[in-house]
């Protein structure tokens, strides 16, 4: 791997974990076309390596955001079992929607939260 191919991987680390961090959530959907342009991964690589990505992103994001003595554990408990349904499904089916229509969705979906938040 080239010095320029490592820089590149690290800078868009960092700008996950910078939109993680800041938002709460969203570094994937700035890794996703960032390892598209900079990695010589295959588009059907991509989205899993961006989710195997933001997992440890998210921890590191959750230590810093939360005073871990007063968070009610149990009460994101109904978010956490939809997350797991939706993850195992969208694995699923994942893999029979081509790539193409993936980006096209991630597109079309930080269109849609793009505009919902500045309304």
């Amino acid at each position: 791997m080239h010095k320029i191919k490592k820089f590149g991987i690290a800078v868009a680390g960092a700008c996950a974990g910078a939109v993680n961090g800041l938002f709460g959530a969203g570094g994937g959907m700035v890794l996703v076309p960032l390892l598209t342009g900079i990695t010589e991964l295959e588009d059907d690589e991509i989205f899993p390596a961006s989710v195997g990505i933001i997992l440890p992103i998210c921890l590191v994001s959750l230590s810093f955001s939360l005073d871990i003595q007063s968070f009610d554990w149990l009460s994101p408990l109904p978010y956490f079992i939809g997350s797991a349904v939706g993850g195992v499904l969208s694995g699923l089916w994942g893999k029979a929607i081509p790539t193409l229509w993936l980006h096209r969705i991630l597109g079309i979906l930080i269109l849609w939260g793009g505009v919902r938040y500045l309304c």
